[in-house]
């Protein structure tokens, strides 16, 4: 039996609500879901903006930097999961008092943590606002991104809901945080209104000069207005009450102090006197700089003209292959029309704020872009193949820009980086017809000049070289699962996750060859992936599942009679898309990821999940269980076994995992994940036995390669709409439920609208009124519209 997909939401009141068409999502509380955030970005900068006022922020110069960060220096790193909140986090706060009562608060909640008369934190795709009540005063602090800049814009207004004049002291407090231990220092420049943070960033080779000069290395804060008075060091501002309760607020004014190698803060003071009814507004601006004559300009053009107002950044406007949806889960309509193409195109953009991204995750989620923005597609194509090594390998990192250089995880040999490439040009191919891409030549950096077609084919033979005697592909340092760190190190080790992708990918290139004529070639890669297929039918097949690997030392993992890790998700769900199993070892294996990997939140990468660490495995088991690698339910795994089901035409089975994929959208699934449903997480926390406290609390980290398959799986499989050489397929797999459903499809320049009904016996599909017999749209034209009527059979 399955369990559950969701519990019985059993709250009277809704935390959580969303608008109609689910573009806009709310949250009534900051301490029922206090990790919940809302991220903003633009192609310059990602910034994160929690519920209760705290925030993170990154922009590219060009590699991730901060400019608000804590009051102690921070190690750079990439974006964690489930980042934690503490009392100096950097925040963006605003303290008021009423002079007359001496009440004070401060908002959204952080950091004087004073409950209010009513709280909406609302997200949407270019703005984060609160909506609060306290005290008779009704406020709005809301936050948007500058369309080409590095400026956070924001906006306050405050109105007296009450029947008499109020008296108040407003102090917006932003945290800049510990710059650099060789200099900083803060002060207030009157003619522009603004305090200025200024630092050197710490540096000790001499050549590292330049481009430390380079850096924007000061923080501001900009008023559209001088204010009362000022406060730049952090701990005179603090004093002894600290952030909570600080002791420059209870003085009448804030004491104008300069840090001069100092921790500094950005705290202004604003008296003002409000008439009952009446509403004062202030707008500011936050962001890094070159210099003062930087910050004069943007300031001039985001505080002083109407673009403050701005909206949603023109160059992130998306046209997704598939809107306008309008099904019975108005769950899944609002995240496919607004969020899940606003997180593909993130990752297109940004690369996940870096500047050697994994050489998998490049191609990855240049998949998505092929469905968004096909022209970004096929330039991460031509990018990644620049850096193709001489035997046709491919890189473990793409460097984006001159100066970057490998880091992090992309310094360990990893083996399945080749995998992605045949798919991506394929789905390229698929979705454009572009078949121009194939005759482009690039020079890599081995100065060897190859087409598209050569270098593919080349990757796709460093797979098949990359076998040992048995014909399973090694593993080195790892796969796809980067901390599988230990499996193969000594050269012997096979991951048969590998050796299935692998199969996968030379026989998708195989049909490829086959399509453009290279006939011969498309038949030897088919022989030669048919005899993996025998070696991991021979040693991988368990009689209940497939293992996961072997060892170095010869060890078969991911089996039966282990107590830990004894099945794997990914090793089953490639199987599948590798066409392995028969029907009987389909069964068993669907019905094992039923029993020990199904959750109400999804399926866990693998389970039981490790308690100790497993030294011809490596990292994976040193993770908390059911953390990440270690046992969570990873979504670009979960994807890639619904991609598998739908292969498989098992449409409930997967229709059901793109749900639970989803949160929410009950009261209670919503808080027990603590994420709002505006982002497909990289994980859920697994281990639901183990730790059924944490099972299914949101990573809340937005990076992650499910973003751009789930988009995948939506257009191609749930609805059907998948692009082949001959033109546009339908065929889709609705579940039972749905009697009807509309969407709007973009395909090849063409606009078709889409409606299916459940009528008859078989699929029959209707464009314009004319019957197509084939269920292929052939002769689509570029700038047109069609009218598609799909009737789907009333039975499977």
């Amino acid at each position: 039996m399955q369990p559950e997909r969701r519990g019985k939401a059993r709250m009277t009141q809704s935390i959580v609500s969303q608008s109609t068409d689910g573009a806009e999502v709310s949250l009534h509380s900051p301490v029922r879901m206090p990790h919940a955030s809302g991220f903003l970005w633009n192609e310059q900068m990602l910034a994160r903006f929690n519920v209760r006022g705290f925030a993170h922020a990154q922009f590219m110069q060009p590699e991730p930097a901060s400019y608000s960060t804590g009051p102690v220096l921070e190690a750079t790193t990439f974006l964690q999961p489930e980042l934690g909140f503490y009392a100096h986090h950097p925040g963006r706060f605003v303290y008021i008092v009423d002079t007359e009562s001496e009440h004070c608060f401060s908002i959204p909640y952080e950091p004087m943590r004073r409950q209010s008369d009513a709280f909406c934190f609302t997200v949407t795709d270019d703005r984060v606002r609160w909506r609060i009540a306290h005290d008779d005063l009704t406020i709005d602090w809301s936050v948007t991104l500058a369309s080409d800049a590095v400026a956070e814009i924001w906006s306050l207004t405050v109105t007296n809901a009450s029947a008499r004049p109020r008296h108040l002291r407003i102090y917006p407090v932003f945290s800049i945080g510990y710059m650099s231990w060789l200099n900083q220092s803060a002060s207030f420049d009157a003619d522009h209104h603004c305090i200025i943070a200024q630092s050197v960033p710490p540096y000790q080779k001499l050549e590292e000069y330049p481009r430390i000069a380079a850096m924007r290395a000061c923080t501001f804060l900009a008023a559209d207005r001088a204010p009362v008075s000022y406060e730049t060091i952090q701990s005179e501002f603090e004093g002894e009450g600290g952030l909570a309760n600080p002791d420059a607020i209870s003085r009448n004014e804030l004491q104008r102090g300069t840090a001069a190698y100092e921790v500094p803060i950005a705290a202004m003071q604003f008296n003002e006197s409000v008439a009952a009814g009446d509403t004062y507004k202030l707008r500011l601006l936050f962001g890094p700089a070159h210099d003062p004559a930087e910050i004069a300009s943007l300031r001039a053009r985001w505080l002083t003209t109407e673009t403050a107002t701005v909206t949603l950044p023109s160059a992130l406007r998306v046209t997704a292959a598939v809107g306008d949806l309008s099904t019975p889960d108005a769950a899944l309509d609002g995240f496919v029309n607004h969020w899940l193409p606003r997180q593909v195109d993130y990752h297109g953009a940004l690369h996940r704020l870096t500047t050697d991204p994994q050489t998998r995750n490049y191609l990855q989620d240049a998949l998505g872009q092929v469905y968004l923005r096909p022209e970004r597609a096929r330039h991460a194509i031509m990018t990644a193949l620049s850096q193709q090594h001489t035997d046709g390998s491919m890189p473990d990192g793409v460097l984006l820009h001159a100066g970057a250089s490998l880091k992090y995880i992309n310094q360990v040999p990893h083996t399945d980086h080749a995998v992605w490439l045949p798919l991506l040009v394929a789905a390229y191919l698929d979705e454009t017809g572009d078949h121009t891409v194939l005759d482009a030549e690039i020079t890599a950096s081995d100065n060897t000049t190859r087409s598209v077609r050569e270098r593919v084919l080349a990757a796709v033979e460093a797979l098949l070289r990359n076998l040992d005697d048995r014909h399973l592909s090694l593993i080195a340092q790892g796969d796809w699962c980067d901390p599988m760190n230990m499996v193969g190190h000594q050269g012997r080790g096979v991951s048969g996750w590998l050796s299935m992708a692998t199969i996968v990918a030379v026989n998708r290139w195989a049909d490829v060859c086959q399509q453009i004529g290279d006939t011969d070639i498309g038949e030897r890669l088919r022989t030669r992936s048919a005899r993996i297929a025998l070696s991991v039918q021979q040693h991988l097949w368990t009689g209940e599942w497939y293992a996961r690997g072997i060892t170095d030392d010869g060890r078969r993992f991911g089996v039966p009679e282990e107590q830990e890790g004894r099945i794997y998700l990914n090793a089953q769900s490639w199987a599948l898309l590798a066409d392995l199993p028969d029907k009987d070892q389909q069964n068993a294996l669907l019905s094992a990821i039923d029993e020990h990997l199904l959750t109400p939140f999804g399926p866990m990468l693998l389970a039981p999940p490790y308690t100790r660490m497993v030294e011809d495995i490596g990292r994976l088991t040193q993770k908390h269980p059911g953390y990440a690698e270690n046992g969570s339910i990873y979504n670009h795994a979960v994807m890639f076994l619904v991609h598998a089901l739908y292969r498989c035409r098992d449409a409930e089975r997967a229709y059901s995992l793109l749900q639970r994929s989803l949160p929410g959208p009950e009261q209670d699934d919503l808080l027990q994940r603590g994420q709002l449903p505006t982002f497909m997480p990289n994980y859920y926390r697994g281990a639901v036995h183990e730790f059924p406290r944490t099972a299914g609390r949101s990573s809340q980290l937005i990076n992650t390669g499910a973003a751009s398959w789930y988009l995948r799986i939506v257009v191609e499989q749930l609805f059907g709409l998948r692009g082949t050489p001959e033109g546009l397929v339908v065929d889709p797999q609705l579940p039972m439920a749905w009697q009807t459903a509309e969407l709007t499809r973009q395909f090849r320049g063409a606009t078709i609208s889409v409606h299916y009904r459940r009528e008859g016996q078989a699929l029959k599909v209707l464009c314009d009124g004319e019957h197509v017999p084939d269920h292929t749209l052939r002769r689509i034209v570029a700038g047109a519209r069609y009218a598609v009527e799909v009737r789907v059979p009333e039975l499977l």
